[in-house]
Order: C-alpha cells, then structure tokens, then sequence
C-alpha cells in the first residue's frame, strides 16, 4: 500500500498522558472502501488511536498524515442529550451546518428511521439514537466513517443490525469504515481487517485469523472458543493471514 493510497497513515506513532506512555510505535494505514476493526482490552488505548489518527491528539512521536481535502464522518462513544431539552432530530441533523429538508430525510432514510425527523432527540430509543448519529456523520458524505464504540447499550441483535447498516452503507458509499469495538461477540465479518491493541499492535488480520493469533488469545483468553463471533457473511476471508508486529507480546 503505497503513501498515496492511504487515506489515513500512521508511521511510528506514540501517544503519552503527562509521563504516561498510553501508545507506542503505532504504524497504520487505511484506504477508500477498506473496513478496519480495532478491538482491545479496556485502556489498550483504542479511543486514543482514533483521537491521534483524526488529529484531536498530537503524538508524541512518529507522524500521522490525511488525504487532502479528507472528509470525516465521527460516530461518537457516547452522546448525552438531555431528555427535556426540546431538540427535534431535523434539528439536530442541521447542527452545526443546517441541512435541507430532502437531504435530511434522505439520510434518515439511508439509515433505517425515516419516520423520525420530529421526535425530539431525548425520546428515541438507543438504537434510533445511534442511527441518528450515523445520519449525521453521513450528510458530511465522508470519505471515511470513524466509529467510536458506537454501539454501547444495545443489545446483541441490535449490535449486530448496526453493524450491518454500516456494511450496507460502505457498499453504498464506497466510503472507508474505522471502528473501534469493545464487543468481542459481534464482530463484521465483512472486516477487511482486524486489529487487536493493546498499546500496541499485536497482531491484525481477517476476523477468523485474529481469533486464532496467539496474541490476540493472550489478552482475551479462550472464552467462546477462543474467537469472534460473527455474523454470517458471503465474503471468504480463509485465505487472509494475520500479522504480528516484531516484539509484540507472545
């Protein structure tokens, strides 16, 4: 994958809290139309991978580069909107850039709530909500969407109906999914990549590779059989291998 490809690329790459070192030798790169799965154990640093790729955290060594003119669509972790402010959806679709009547019904639609546009924001339940939210982040027409745990307090059919919008959505929009997961249950299979973190690279790969990389079963342990679980995908990943960086944890 040569420089020009990438739409996001980090070379060497750390990140310290104060004298805390939080990232090390992080390197990365994502291309259009390439899905890519971080997951970790909690404080393996994967929230701060985000914030150091998309610019919000300045690393403390290496370099992080975008594509010019790179345009991002952010699904937050968590987004707290109180319940009795009276903030309709369209509303909140307009902020901070206001956006026409069409285009917001378009996008409602494209994510499955095309009936919400004036319910207030503090009455949609969580799936709603989160579907909102990657409205948003659509009507940037990004060309990578980034996805901070997008998914906490769903349930697992929930997780997993959001997952596939986004793999629906990629294939509609042609646009690069960088995911952050702290669910080890759901996981797309349609991933071109998974990339287990732990302040560090341990290892990447297809899905059904990781699940099985020494490293990845370190951190986690057997638990359901040692693996992701997936939901059922026509795409074959087999034939993928996954990689550990020299000097990641054995």
């Amino acid at each position: 994958m040569s420089g020009a490809d990438a739409l996001i690329r980090a070379e060497g790459v750390s990140v310290r809290y104060r004298a805390t070192p939080v990232l090390r030798g992080i390197d990365f790169a994502i291309t259009r139309g390439e899905i890519v799965t971080v997951v970790g154990p909690n404080g393996s640093g994967k929230s701060t991978l985000l914030r150091a790729l998309l610019g919000v955290l300045p690393p403390s060594a290496g370099r992080v580069t975008r594509a010019r003119g790179l345009r991002i669509g952010y699904v937050p972790q968590r987004l707290h909107i109180d319940a009795a402010l009276p903030l309709p959806v369209r509303r909140f679709l307009s902020l901070p850039r206001r956006q026409g009547a069409s285009r917001i019904a378009a996008a409602l639609a494209r994510v499955g709530v095309p009936d919400v546009a004036g319910q207030d924001m503090g009455t949609l339940s969580g799936g709603q909500f989160q579907r909102v939210l990657l409205a948003r982040a659509l009507l940037a027409e990004p060309d990578i969407l980034v996805l901070d745990e997008p998914t906490q307090g769903l349930d697992q059919p929930g997780v997993a109906a959001f997952y596939r919008l986004i793999e629906a959505v990629r294939g509609e929009t042609g646009c690069a999914v960088l995911s952050v997961s702290h669910d080890l249950h759901v996981v797309m299979s349609a991933s071109d990549r998974v990339i287990c973190l732990n302040g560090h690279i341990c290892c990447e790969g297809a899905p059904r590779v990781v699940a099985r990389a020494p490293e990845y079963r370190a951190l986690f342990g057997l638990g359901t059989g040692g693996a992701l679980a997936l939901y059922q995908h026509d795409h074959d990943h087999s034939h993928d291998g996954a990689t550990a960086p020299s000097g990641a944890a054995r």
